[in-house]
């Protein structure tokens, strides 16, 4: 399974079909709103996984179901349930999958095409059970189950081994040893603009406006884009800093997430000011 998975995460082929999809996927959600609605920046945590709970949930239960006498009725609402609340969870999926890395996409590439062979196997279980062919729905049901099961492997390997979506600045913080750091002077630090250091090996931006001083973690949570390169902009009345690379937005004032594609809040470390000196520790 390595060897195959690493044989996709390389397969350049893929990226003909896929650099398509990508550019039509951002063609059609085109705005700022729907994008940050879709990648769970409201929730603070990607929405396509939580969504992907009702469908697999339904499906692992119908399944069941149908080695249970009796369970019939029970087993094609289900089915049908899992089936219509893909739809939404496969938008979601495909709103994140396009904010991705080429080697990330080619593997959800697949997983999409997984999940779109257990879609339709699914919906011919339902079809089968509405019109009386039960046994027909029950096999159609279980193929679908093992076909979502190969996609949400995919899926767990796009997450766990590649970092899709997942907060890749996190780990910067296991770097800091505990206790005050000391970062830089405060008279020389420049009022409202980006300025990076080092806490320990960790890289961090700093933000001075008027006496506050905010000092937070330099790498994207969503693709490790460098937020030290970033423009300052104001939105809502808040200083934010925008990625170069993606265009996620965080406020400087407490690190919270803006704008997507990433749906995780930036780290920000506690401050003090001591003899003219900023100084910042693990939260």
């Amino acid at each position: 399974m390595r060897a195959l998975l690493t044989k996709i995460e390389q397969a350049s082929g893929l990226d003909r079909f896929g650099d398509r999809l990508q550019r039509a996927v951002q063609g059609t959600l085109r705005g700022q709103r729907i994008r940050d609605l879709l990648h769970g920046v409201w929730l603070g945590h990607p929405l396509h996984p939580a969504m992907v709970q009702v469908p697999v949930g339904s499906w692992m239960s119908a399944a069941v179901l149908d080695l249970m006498p009796g369970q019939r009725r029970a087993a094609t609402t289900l089915t049908a349930i899992g089936t219509v609340s893909v739809l939404p969870a496969a938008v979601a999926g495909l709103n994140d999958w396009a904010a991705l890395s080429r080697d990330q996409r080619r593997v959800g590439l697949v997983h999409a095409v997984s999940n779109s062979v257990a879609l339709v196997l699914y919906t011919g279980s339902v079809a089968a059970r509405l019109s009386g062919r039960h046994q027909l729905g029950r096999t159609l049901g279980w193929l679908g189950l093992g076909a979502a099961g190969a996609g949400a492997y995919l899926g767990g390997h796009l997450a766990y081994k590649q970092g899709a979506q997942v907060n890749v600045s996190v780990s910067d913080l296991h770097l800091i040893s505990d206790g005050w750091h000391s970062v830089a002077e405060m008279a020389t630090l420049p009022q409202r603009q980006l300025v990076t250091r080092k806490v320990d090996d960790v890289s961090v931006i700093l933000y001075r406006h008027g006496d506050d001083v905010t000092v937070m973690l330099e790498r994207c949570p969503h693709q490790s884009g460098p937020l030290g390169e970033g423009e300052v902009t104001e939105i809502d009345g808040h200083a934010c800093v925008v990625c170069p690379w993606h265009g996620s937005t965080f406020r400087l004032n407490g690190g919270e997430v803006v704008h997507g594609p990433s749906s995780n809040d930036q780290q920000t470390l506690p401050t003090r000011l001591v003899e003219g000196r900023v100084e910042a520790r693990l939260p």
